[in-house]
């Protein structure tokens, strides 16, 4: 590992303007994912500035009728707010989904939203990687992609986001907020990460040096009726290999408001739009939801070793939905 300063910042002002005058800083929230890489030699910051302390950790509701979550909010307390859990129930089942308890208690929401993916070939140093050396190549393609992206992908890249809890926010249109040393700013959860594209470096649209203060949930009545399922290779700690945030409005049988995202299939949460426009205004059966999935999965271009992912996110996709269209009919 090589070897760094470290600081804590004060407030939000102090924080930015060290990472705007030193590239090499990076921001420590939970230190979950970034201690990891640094440990693999894949981060290498020459200077950590700890924001834990600032005063971003509170979840307060809006004035719209929303909720204003704060970048150092941890998992835990995310998942527990009687809010999240009243308003949001799929973002609340998403956060108890990934990593272990103790994980959940030190991450944190912006630092969640900034995790970068696990794909072996980026973790491990001693092999090309495009996400970590600009035209280094991408092994995956012809390597192990079994987890890899099946949506969104491009042959620079075909890794996959690991949050949970971003395919949540992603189905509920979060908004991120951020100040630099030049101000405020805000992106749309949809804006946020990048398409991999020839670039799959650069990761999010944040401005050098941006520090997330929190993220905005909009008012979503169908929100309280939402679910979150994840599949995964084994039971305990592990990430998904497809799972899907889905909130589901049912009046005399026929789709009146939906919000789908899908996980673990692209380099980013995929809000999936298609689905969406296929599924309102039609009856709420299984028939309604399988030609959602299909118009969603009709984009996928799987490798040979991944092929899988696409029945599985159809079957997961229609399985969630009905589950809903149930609850909603008791």
């Amino acid at each position: 590992m090589r070897e760094f300063e470290y600081e804590r910042a004060r407030d939000v002002p102090g924080a930015v303007a060290v990472l705007g005058t030193d590239p090499e800083a990076r921001y420590l929230g939970g230190g979950t994912n970034l201690v990891d890489l640094m440990k693999a030699g894949v981060e290498r910051p020459a200077r950590l500035v700890d924001v834990r302390a600032l005063p971003l950790d509170r979840v307060e509701l809006t004035s719209a009728g929303g909720l204003r979550i704060g970048a150092t909010v941890t998992n835990s307390d995310l998942a527990a707010h009687p809010e999240v859990r009243r308003r949001y129930p799929a973002l609340t089942q998403a956060v108890l989904a990934g990593a272990s308890g103790q994980l959940r208690n030190m991450a944190t929401v912006g630092g969640n939203l900034l995790q970068r993916t696990r794909c072996g070939y980026f973790t491990d140093v001693t092999k090309p990687c495009n996400k970590r050396v600009p035209g280094s190549g991408c092994p995956a393609v012809q390597g192990e992609h079994r987890n890899a992206a099946v949506l969104g992908a491009s042959e620079s890249c075909v890794a996959v986001h690991p949050s949970d809890m971003g395919v949540a926010l992603a189905a509920f249109d979060a908004v991120v907020e951020y100040e630099t040393a030049d101000g405020r700013g805000e992106l749309a959860l949809g804006d946020f990460y990048r398409p991999v594209g020839d670039t799959p470096h650069l990761e999010t649209a944040l401005p050098a040096g941006a520090l997330i203060t929190a993220v905005t949930l909009p008012p979503a009545p169908v929100a309280a009726h939402s679910r979150y399922r994840k599949v995964r290779e084994r039971a305990s700690y592990a990430f998904a290999i497809g799972s899907v945030a889905a909130a589901l409005d049912v009046r005399d049988g026929v789709v009146r408001d939906v919000r789908i995202a899908f996980g673990a299939v692209a380099s980013r949460p995929w809000r999936a739009r298609s689905a969406e426009r296929e599924l309102l205004g039609r009856p709420a059966d299984a028939a309604s939801f399988g030609d959602a999935a299909d118009a969603e999965l009709a984009e996928a271009s799987p490798l040979p070793h991944n092929a899988y992912k696409v029945p599985l996110m159809r079957n997961l996709l229609v399985a969630l939905l009905t589950e809903l269209e149930q609850e909603a009919t008791r």
